[in-house]
């Protein structure tokens, strides 16, 4: 596939509430957009870096310069997905950055040939499951006043964010007001060190699905170490950046239960790696989420089809971030969303609305 330009283009969605995590809080979404442009047609990747490197070390301008002076002048002529994530391969890190690149490529590429993400990536159902994220709050009464109506919206599974000073209390008042009954993880962001193993000890009580990313991400023998101590089951997020770090997680004991993002890991062909390697070891995988649009979403959610997927993911539906979207909006159904079934990504920007969120756009010619 030969490409004939690229474009960077730079929009601003802001949230419909703010968005509170263990590092910080978020307001609205500066997200680059990649869209590849080949005679045959045109494909859209997403990037999922953040305005400032707190979730991790890449961050949104960084991203735009190093698509702009290195991944995009090392494709080759002709280009598919897995060309694409080779010729990447030599420059470190900035994984958000080459899945952004490598999803439009592959988006272009399905187009072409008809064939679907979910199709491509070997999905097995039509539909899934959902959960969703629920940030940090101001008050107990705040948070349960969130937690009744994603769960009167029908989501299947409810994630809690917490932190050191808000763990015990909110998560004992999500469990006692809503029941057993309820799916319930919480995820930390790394916002504990092993001194704390006896407070998330104490999570044991409320029978939660998981305990997701609880120290630092470089440390798997600590996060070993940890897990040993708790009944409930470790899930690695921020730690897995590769089929390699997902291996040696395993190994090692670090994670019962991964968390895959492919912004995260480089890409959905290393998603799909990962994926494999879990199913392989027995081991549960689940779809992260980072506040994507449509785009995004609707390759999150062909790859949430895949088998190994059975544990709800934070594929939400665009309504809980975004007031309005640039795709059609994907809507909740019976707690479920459907999996795209049109060619490449199955879904396109509505140009009037990408129009009006653009902040920036830069042409790359070939």
């Amino acid at each position: 596939m030969k490409i004939n330009a690229i474009e960077l283009r730079r929009i601003a969605m802001p949230l419909r509430a703010p968005f509170r995590t263990s590092f910080g809080v978020e307001t609205a979404r500066d997200i680059v957009l990649v869209r590849v442009v080949t005679p045959e047609g045109e494909g859209w990747g997403e990037c999922v870096a953040m305005s400032e490197p707190l979730y991790s070390s890449e961050y949104v301008d960084a991203a735009l310069d190093v698509l702009k002076r290195f991944l995009i002048p090392a494709l080759p002529e002709k280009v598919d997905a897995r060309a694409a994530k080779r010729a990447m391969k030599p420059f470190k890190g900035h994984r958000m950055a080459k899945a952004a690149l490598e999803t439009a490529v592959l988006d272009a590429q399905l187009r072409v040939s008809g064939e679907s993400f979910g199709s491509f990536l070997g999905a097995s159902r039509d539909r899934v499951p959902c959960g969703v994220s629920v940030g940090i709050m101001d008050s107990i009464p705040e948070l349960l006043e969130s937690v009744s109506e994603f769960v009167e919206e029908g989501y299947v599974r409810i994630k809690l964010k917490i932190e050191p000073g808000w763990d015990l209390a909110p998560v004992r008042a999500v469990r006692e007001r809503f029941g057993d009954d309820l799916l319930l993880q919480v995820d930390a962001n790394a916002a504990y060190t092993l001194a704390d193993a006896r407070q998330l000890a104490k999570l044991d009580d409320f029978d939660l699905l998981l305990i997701e990313q609880p120290l630092a991400d470089d440390d798997l023998v600590q996060h070993a170490a940890l897990a040993k101590q708790l009944k409930t089951p470790v899930c690695l997020d921020e730690s897995i950046e590769s089929v390699e770090h997902a291996a040696a997680a395993i190994t090692l004991g670090a994670a019962s239960i991964i968390n895959i993002k492919p912004g995260r890991v480089g890409g959905y062909l290393e998603a799909k790696a990962i994926h494999d390697l879990c199913v392989a070891h027995g081991v549960p995988v689940w779809c992260g989420g980072m506040l994507e649009t449509g785009l995004g979403r609707a390759a999150n959610v062909a790859l949430a089809a895949l088998p190994g997927f059975v544990l709800p993911g934070d594929t939400s539906a665009s309504r809980r971030y975004f007031a309005t979207d640039i795709t059609t909006p994907f809507e909740l159904a019976d707690g479920h969303l459907d999996v795209p079934t049109g060619p490449g990504l199955g879904i396109d920007p509505i140009q009037d609305i990408l129009d009006s969120v653009t902040t920036s756009s830069e042409w790359i010619k070939f």
